[in-house]
C-alpha cells in the first residue's frame, strides 16, 4: 500500500492540486494536433501516387516506394520510441520529431526527384513513429484516471478521422492544387504543434529517475537490431506483395522469411533480456494484453473498411476519387458526434460491455455490407460505411481507457509504444490483406462463374438473346449486335465476380469483430471513471 501511495504521489495527474500549470486539454490539444498529422500522411498519398509518378516520369510501380519507405521507417521505430524517449528525455525527444516530421514534410513537397522523395518519406516515417507513443505517454500523465476517458476521446478523433480525412482531403488538393500541397499542409501545422508542445508540456519528476536508469542499462544492440529486421521486413512484405504476387516473388519470399526470423528472434531476446530495449512484460498486465489485442482488431477493421469502401466506388462504380472519399465523411461526423455519449455511458456501465457492443454493432454492420450488389446507388453505400463507423465510436475511447488502467507508471512508455505498434501494424495488415483479398476473391468467383457463360445454359442463352435484340434496335448489325452483347456478358461477369469479392471481405471483417466480443468479458470489470485506479 505504501509503494502504492508513493508511486501515485510520483504520478503528475495525482499532484494537480498543489501548484497551477497549463490547462491539461490545451495540452490534450497541442499533443494531439502531432498525431493527427501524422496519422493523417498514412492515407493522404494514396490517391496522389499517379500524379507523383506522372510528374517525376516514374511508374506507378516506382511511386508507391513513396508509401513503402514512410510505413517501413515507421514500423521500426514505434515499438523502440519508449526506448528513445528514455535517452533523449520524452519532451526533447517529442520535440526533435515534431520538427523533424515537419522538415521532411516540406522536403518531401520541395523533391525534384523520385529517389528523394522516397528518401525524404523515409526520414519522415522515421521521426513521425515517435509522436503517437509520445503523445499517449503525455495524455497518461496529464489526466487522472478519471479524466482519461475524456482525454482519449479527443485522441480518438485524431486517430479514427484522420485515416478517413487522408483521401478525401488528398483527392481534392491533388485535384485543385498540386500534390505537393499534401505535404506542405504538415508545415504550419508542424509549427503550431513545435509552439504549443515547447511552452505547454513538462516532463513530470518521476521520468528523469526512470530513464537515468534506461541510460544506465547501455544499448540492447541484439534486440534493437532483431526488431529493424523484423517490422522493416513486415512492412515490405505487406506493402509490396500484392504488386509482386506475393510468394511467387522470390524478393517477397525473403522479406516474408526475415520478417519471422526477426520478429520471432526478437520476442524471445526481449522477454529474457534484462534490460530489452522494449519490455515485453508488460504484456503480463492482463487489461494491457487483451487491449493490445482488441485495438489490434479495431486498426484491422477500421483501416481494411476505410479503404475498401472507396475502392469498390472507384473501381467498380466508377466514382471519382473525392466522390468515393465523401462517402466516409458522414462516418467520420458520426464518430465525432458519438465519443461523448460513449464517454458519459463509461461513468455508468462497464467498460467491458461498452466494448463488447462496440464490437458487435462494427460485426453486424459490416454484415449488413454484406448485402452489397452492382447497382447499388450513392446513399445505400453511404448508409453501410456509416453504419460501420457507428460500432468504431464505441471502441478506441473505452480500448484506450482500460488498456492503461492497471498498468504501472513504470511501464508505461515501453505500453503506449507497444498499444501504438499494434494499432498500426493492424492498419498495414488491414490495409494489405483487404486488398488482396478482393484481388483473390474476385479471380475465384469469376472461375465459379465462367462455367455458367455457355450456350449449354438456357439462362445465360435468353439473356444474350435479349442484349443483342437490344443491339439490334439500335441499329447495330447482327454480327455487331452478337459482339456487343458478348462484350457485355464478360463485362457483368467481371463487375459480378468484383462485387462477391467485396462482400466477402466484409463478411470476413465481420466475422473477426463479432469473434472479439467473447475476450472482452475477461477485462476488468470497473466502469470508466474507476477503470484507471491507480496503478499497482
Amino acid at each position: 500500500m505504501n509503494a502504492l501511495c508513493g508511486e501515485a504521489a510520483l504520478h503528475p495527474a495525482s499532484r494537480r492540486g498543489e501548484r497551477a500549470g497549463p490547462n491539461p486539454w490545451l495540452i490534450a490539444l497541442v499533443v494531439t494536433l502531432a498525431t493527427f498529422m501524422e496519422v493523417l500522411d498514412t492515407t493522404i498519398v494514396n490517391v496522389s501516387l499517379p500524379y507523383i509518378a506522372g510528374s517525376m516520369s516514374a511508374s506507378n510501380d516506382q511511386s508507391t516506394w513513396t508509401l513503402t519507405s514512410y510505413l517501413v521507417a515507421n514500423g521500426i521505430v514505434l515499438p523502440i520510441s519508449g526506448w528513445l524517449s528514455a535517452q533523449f528525455g520524452r519532451k526533447r525527444y517529442f520535440l526533435v520529431c515534431i520538427a523533424a516530421f515537419t522538415l521532411f514534410s516540406f522536403l518531401c513537397g520541395s523533391a525534384t526527384s523520385l529517389s528523394a522523395l522516397i528518401v525524404f518519406r523515409l526520414l519522415q516515417g522515421f521521426f513521425g513513429g515517435g509522436l503517437q507513443p509520445s503523445q499517449q505517454s503525455i495524455i497518461l500523465d496529464t489526466f487522472p484516471p478519471a479524466e482519461r476517458g475524456r482525454a482519449f476521446g479527443i485522441v480518438a478523433m485524431a486517430i479514427i478521422v484522420a485515416p478517413v480525412l487522408g483521401p478525401t482531403l488528398g483527392g481534392w488538393l491533388t485535384d485543385h492544387y498540386s500534390w505537393r500541397w499534401i505535404f506542405f499542409l504538415n508545415v504550419p501545422i508542424g509549427i503550431v504543434t513545435l509552439a504549443g508542445v515547447a511552452l505547454l508540456v513538462e516532463d513530470p519528476p518521476y521520468l528523469a529517475a526512470l530513464e537515468a536508469e534506461r541510460r544506465r542499462a547501455g544499448i540492447d544492440y541484439l534486440g534493437l537490431s532483431l526488431i529493424v529486421l523484423g517490422f522493416g521486413a513486415l512492412q515490405v512484405f505487406m506493402d509490396r506483395g500484392e504488386q509482386e504476387d506475393w510468394l511467387g516473388s522470390p524478393f517477397i519470399r525473403l522479406m516474408g522469411l526475415s520478417a519471422l526470423v526477426g520478429l520471432a528472434g526478437a520476442a524471445v531476446w526481449l522477454w529474457r533480456a534484462r534490460a530489452p530495449v522494449v519490455k515485453l512484460k508488460t504484456l503480463r498486465d492482463r487489461n494491457f494484453a487483451i487491449g493490445c489485442l482488441m485495438i489490434f482488431a479495431t486498426g484491422l477493421v477500421l483501416y481494411a473498411s476505410a479503404v475498401v469502401v472507396p475502392l469498390l466506388a472507384q473501381t467498380v462504380l466508377g466514382y471519382t476519387s473525392f466522390l468515393a472519399g465523401l462517402l466516409l465523411a458522414p462516418g467520420a461526423l458520426l464518430v465525432i458526434a458519438t465519443i461523448p455519449l460513449v464517454i458519459a455511458l463509461m461513468a455508468r456501465v462497464q467498460t467491458r460491455l461498452i466494448i463488447a457492443f462496440g464490437f458487435a454493432a462494427l460485426g453486424l454492420a459490416l454484415f449488413y455490407s454484406w448485402r452489397v450488389v452492382p447497382d447499388i446507388d450513392f446513399s445505400t453505400l453511404l448508409l453501410m460505411r456509416t453504419a460501420q463507423s457507428f460500432g468504431l465510436a464505441f471502441l478506441f475511447v473505452p480500448i484506450s481507457t482500460i488498456t492503461f488502467a492497471t498498468l504501472p507508471v513504470a511501464e508505461q512508455a515501453d505500453g503506449t509504444a507497444l498499444f501504438t505498434m499494434f494499432r498500426n501494424l493492424a492498419g498495414s495488415i488491414g490495409i494489405s490483406a483487404a486488398t488482396s483479398l478482393v484481388t483473390e476473391r474476385s479471380q475465384a468467383h469469376q472461375a465459379h462463374l465462367v462455367p455458367h457463360l455457355t450456350p449449354l445454359d438456357p439462362g445465360f442463352t435468353a439473356t444474350l438473346a435479349q442484349v443483342s435484340a437490344f443491339f439490334r434496335s439500335h441499329g447495330f448489325t447482327a454480327r455487331a449486335a452478337a459482339d456487343q452483347a458478348a462484350g457485355w456478358a464478360l463485362q457483368a461477369l467481371e463487375t459480378q465476380s468484383s462485387i462477391l469479392a467485396y462482400a466477402d471481405v466484409f463478411a470476413i471483417a465481420g466475422a473477426v469483430s463479432l469473434l472479439i466480443v467473447p475476450l472482452c468479458f475477461l477485462l476488468d470489470r470497473s466502469k470508466g471513471s474507476a477503470a484507471g485506479g491507480l496503478p499497482h
